[in-house]
């Protein structure tokens, strides 16, 4: 019989407030920030979570997220290159773009929120209509990254060939040092500026000015010329186009480090540029009568130098045209965040403390603040900005480097650099957070009350986790406590350390006296033994019966001694690098190994033999542990992976993905119910045993079938993308197969078989009824129905359209390019009768438009088409004239509405007395 197990699911990620992949919106009150694959929205001001948005199954990060004009949707781009527009009150995706072969790094919508322009690592930009749900057509150009975008809008008297519902302009920058602008109703580009010497990292456009940063903190103002940008785009018999972007100056700032993020403020007239890790700063944008007295002021006291010093009359323009720039833009104060800041973000909505400014700052070390900008004042005091609310206790500033769970599994502890956190297991929220030193491991002492946390500096530390109090620092070692382990019966503690010791302590609870804070019983540690190594201890264990100590030394070998007497029992070697971790099975009877060198190797406790090596991940394995009452065992490691596997068949049961950055931790419920997983991306994964069974032959099939369904995808990909010729035009249609396109073209291939073999099993029946005489007709019966048909009740080309109906609006033009041409031809029958039946006229459209525009040669080269395009053009062109009139119809209506309504209104404010 075969051997089944049970599956283990992801279903809690915790302890992540702000990830650094993106940037970060703010409204004022509500905070929209990435958490890794998620999108949070943080009430800023109570410090809590509102929301989380996330899609089951979707496992790439957050690479940009961007604010639509209508306030309640959002675009997120993703570093899998897709894009999923979320609406906020209902926190689902409205509809999921592909087109980007590499993560999505700039979004960008035009003023009515109607089109969406995103920009990738692949250098491509795409225009994608909102409305419609499609991709309208790709612009190359760029030779790197794409950093930002931005619309431009078109001048009030734009020719009429330019200012339909696809014109307007785009201007993007890019890693490639340049700046382009976009003619959108023509989709090519009508200037290419090279702005600087090193990559463009940032740009944003006020009015007429647009400001571009670089990565060696040099900021450049341009000038968009919007008599240029008509004259460019009026039809002229000119070679040349004129230059829209003209360069007005350079831009001083405080620091020479990268410019990251340039931003105005929406309303107020504030400038911020982030221009150093730490801090971000403010410029004020001065206006026209500002500037003109700050010159007038200025001419002043040049005339009275002047007369002082005898000297000749120096043009006064010479002086306004040397500093218009900064005239425009002066310094007024620096925001300085407590951590190195990812991203910051203005609100629109003006805080009500008298007029000051609020200004969001996301941290890369996980934590969110506001600060508050004061007004400008006429008085000469230094203005210095103000924090007012800040969200960090929700997660670790650093990396959570070990975790241990109570007995009862209801509480978690997770220790980094500087804190120790203690979370609830049943709702994950962070009920303590307690200062200690650099941990790097960590154990609940017997009683649930006291966590033991073992430090870089050598000390072991015993805090109580009811009064968040740090009870005793034990000077226990000279190097660094790489280990700790209570014994099975909970009367001592063993230690390892990198000064080549090991050392056993007691456990000792004194009452507390009337000085202490607490109540109850303190506990502390008694120093009973030493036991001096060779080399560094980098793991010890004590095996579960009390008989056996594993001791894991920096040469690469473990050393097993009897616990009681510490005499020397068996050494244990292969590995080819140091042992990161261990453990010993309930019964004692297997003991198991990770290593740097990659490699699990399972060895039995009683003759100290390898039972088996293997390849476990591929990269250092940090962590093991076994199951209770099992030899089943758990690894985590540097490869973001954790796997389940089991030791006596040597089989690896599952691999679970989810984490974003190497897995330092690990720990397993001590019922078996679930595992908890710390990672280099500051989230704590929580991956539940499920009730669904699992085989082994078949994880494996299905691992193969996501492997190969990816590589034909990625196959067609790479076709799609070099072209035919390999000249890649500069303008192109946007196409991305994936298995999602992939399987709902082979939908429509079954549908369309299903369909015609049934109509021509039902089209010989006619014949052969015709060709009978008439009293013999009754003798011969139907054909039996097809059962799916017949279980839908629908007639063939119903179930056809329903199928097609059913594929979303984004990836329809990609399951359609799956199809070959002699499934096309059967399509092409259907979207006769569909057409003829006026069902669903704008699908027909659409789709009857993309196959004649992807087809067009063998379809102009095949005379069998002509019989269904002849019919197929006389019935759309009827039931599109059927949907004219009707458009029509309804709005001459809504109108008269509009006019009657605006009639009585008019009526009704004269009437009144």
């Amino acid at each position: 019989m075969v051997q089944s197990y049970l599956r283990h699911g992801p279903t809690q990620a915790f302890g992540v407030v702000c990830s650094a992949s993106s940037n970060s919106l703010y409204d004022g009150k509500l905070a929209y920030v990435p958490a890794l694959e998620d999108v949070l929205v943080w009430n800023v001001k109570k410090g809590e979570m509102l929301a989380m948005w996330h899609e089951t199954g979707h496992r790439a990060e957050v690479t940009c997220i961007t604010q639509s004009p209508q306030r309640e949707n959002f675009a997120v781009g993703y570093a899998d290159g897709s894009i999923r527009l979320w609406n906020a009150p209902s926190e689902s995706v409205i509809t999921t773009f592909n087109g980007h072969k590499k993560s999505v790094t700039a979004l960008a919508y035009d003023e009515q929120g109607g089109r969406l322009a995103s920009g990738g690592q692949d250098t491509d930009l795409i225009v994608w209509d909102v409305v419609a749900e499609a991709g309208l057509y790709r612009l190359r150009g760029h030779r790197d990254q794409i950093t930002a975008i931005r619309f431009l809008s078109p001048p009030a008297d734009m020719p009429s060939t330019s200012s339909g519902p696809g014109a307007g302009m785009l201007i993007t920058t890019s890693k490639d040092t340049s700046i382009k602008l976009w003619d959108l109703s023509t989709q090519h580009c009508i200037q290419t500026v090279v702005a600087h010497r090193a990559p463009v990292w940032t740009m944003d456009l006020e009015q007429d000015v647009l400001l571009t940063g670089t990565s060696e903190g040099e900021l450049k103002a341009w000038r968009i010329d919007q008599n240029a940008l008509l004259e460019a785009t009026r039809q002229s018999e000119a070679t040349t186009v004129p230059k829209v972007i003209d360069l007005i100056s350079t831009l001083p700032l405080s620091s020479k480090h990268r410019v990251s993020q340039v931003s105005f403020h929406p309303t107020q007239p504030y400038l911020a540029v982030q221009c150093h890790d730490r801090s971000v700063e403010i410029f004020r944008v001065r206006t026209d009568d500002e500037i003109r007295k700050k010159q007038a002021r200025r001419r002043k006291r040049a005339k009275e130098k002047q007369k002082a010093g005898g000297n000749e009359d120096v043009p006064m323009d010479d002086i306004e045209e040397a500093i218009a720039i900064t005239d425009r833009f002066t310094p007024y104060l620096i925001v300085r965040a407590s951590g190195k800041v990812r991203s910051f973000n203005f609100t629109e909505i003006e805080s009500s403390t008298k007029a000051s400014t609020q200004i969001f700052l996301a941290l890369a070390n996980n934590a969110l603040e506001v600060y508050n900008i004061p007004p400008a004042t006429k008085s000469k005091n230094v203005v210095e900005p103000t924090r007012q609310y800040s969200v960090d206790l929700p997660g670790h500033r650093t990396d959570p480097r070990t975790l241990c769970l109570s007995s009862d599994d209801q509480i978690l502890a997770s220790a980094s650099n500087g804190s120790l956190k203690i979370w609830n297991m049943r709702t994950t929220a962070c009920i303590r957070t307690i200062e200690c030193g650099h941990a790097v491991c960590s154990t609940f002492l017997p009683g649930d009350r006291h966590v033991a946390i073992g430090t870089k500096d050598g000390e072991i530390q015993i805090i109580d986790i009811y009064s968040s109090m740090l009870l005793d620092r034990i000077s226990a070692h000279a190097g660094t406590v790489w280990s700790l382990h209570v014994r099975a019966d909970e009367q001592a503690l063993v230690s390892g350390s990198a000064d080549k010791t090991v050392k056993f302590w007691d456990f000792e609870y004194k009452e507390a006296s009337n000085n202490d804070v607490q109540s109850g019983k303190i506990a502390t540690l008694i120093h009973i033994r030493t036991l001096k190594l060779p080399d560094e201890v980098l793991s010890v264990r004590y095996s579960p019966n009390n008989k056996l100590l594993a001791v894991a030394l920096l040469d690469s070998t473990v050393k097993v001694f009897y616990q009681d007497t510490l005499k020397f029992f068996i050494s244990l070697y292969g590995h080819k690098l140091p042992v990161l971790s261990m453990d010993i099975s309930t019964d004692s009877k297997l003991i198991v190994t990770c290593s740097a060198d990659k490699n699990v190797k399972i060895w039995g406790l009683d003759f100290g033999d390898c039972h088996k090596s293997l390849f476990a991940h591929d990269e250092s394995v940090m962590q093991v542990q076994f199951e209770n009452n099992s030899h089943y065992f758990w690894t985590v490691g540097k490869d973001k992976m954790v796997k389940y596997w089991d030791g006596d068949k040597f089989e690896n049961i599952q691999k679970l993905e989810g984490h974003h950055g190497e897995i330092w931790a690990l720990t397993l419920s001590h019922h078996g119910n679930f595992v908890v997983t710390g990672s280099n991306d500051k989230s704590l994964r929580v991956w539940e045993k499920l009730d669904e069974p699992l085989f082994l032959e078949e994880e494996r099939e299905r691992e193969l079938e996501a492997l190969y369904e990816g590589g034909i995808a990625n196959s067609l990909n790479d076709t799609t993308h070099t072209g035919e010729g390999g000249d890649q035009s500069e303008a192109a249609p946007v196409q991305k197969q994936t298995t999602e396109t992939l399987m709902a073209g082979e939908k429509i291939m079954e549908a369309l078989e299903l369909a015609d073999k049934e109509r021509s099993v039902f089209q010989e029946y006619e014949q052969s009824l015709a060709r009978m005489p008439e009293n013999d007709t009754v003798n011969l019966q139907p054909p039996p129905r097809n059962p799916i048909l017949a279980a839908y009740n629908l007639e063939p080309e119903a179930y056809v359209l329903q199928v097609v109906e059913k594929i979303p609006s984004t990836s329809l033009h990609d399951a359609l390019l799956v199809l070959p041409f002699g499934k096309v031809v059967s399509l092409m029958n259907y979207l006769n009768i569909w057409a003829q039946k006026s069902w669903n006229i704008l699908l027909v459209s659409r789709i009857l438009f993309f196959l004649l525009r992807t087809h067009h040669h063998q379809i102009a080269a095949n005379r069998i088409m002509r019989t269904s395009l002849l019919p197929l053009r006389t019935h759309l062109r009827a039931a599109l004239a059927h949907q004219r009139d009707v458009l029509g119809y309804n709005l001459a209506g809504l109108q008269y509405i509009r006019r009657k309504n605006n009639a009585e209104r008019t009526a009704q404010f004269y009437e009144k007395p």
